[in-house]
């Protein structure tokens, strides 16, 4: 997912303040979704939905203003109620950032962990390939 970090995300030091690395993992997920689903809202009518359980970042350099990111999502774990991404924020060929984030799927009406229904499982399961 490209984006443009906006002036208002930089912090006093004029890089980008630390949050705002969760806010770009969370756009690309969102986008990622769309993507398998076509909607959040054709996501929700499966009768599921998803939290954040854990995130964890690791920085390596910093961005700035007007600097052109892409973030990367991958699939690494989908379990029996969740599913953890890595993700990578390039600048150009640099990985500035990387996240860890564990899902957790739960039912949208008493929001406890529940498994997804088997087609949201076979959508998130093609991802992982062989």
């Amino acid at each position: 997912m490209p984006l443009r970090v906006r002036y208002h995300e930089c912090d006093g030091q004029g890089i980008v303040f630390n949050a705002h690395y969760l806010a770009y993992v969370d756009m690309c997920s969102f986008e990622a979704e769309k993507a398998l689903f076509g909607s959040h809202e054709e996501f929700l009518a499966n009768r599921t939905d998803v939290v954040v359980a854990e995130a964890n970042l690791k920085f390596r350099a910093p961005a700035r203003y007007d600097d052109e990111l892409i973030v990367s999502q991958y699939l690494n774990h989908l379990g029996t109620t969740s599913l953890i991404f890595d993700f990578e924020i390039h600048r150009g060929s640099e990985v500035i950032a990387a996240a860890n984030v564990r899902y957790v799927f739960i039912d949208p009406e008493t929001l406890r962990p529940a498994a997804p229904p088997e087609a949201v499982r076979k959508a998130y399961a093609a991802l992982l390939g062989d």
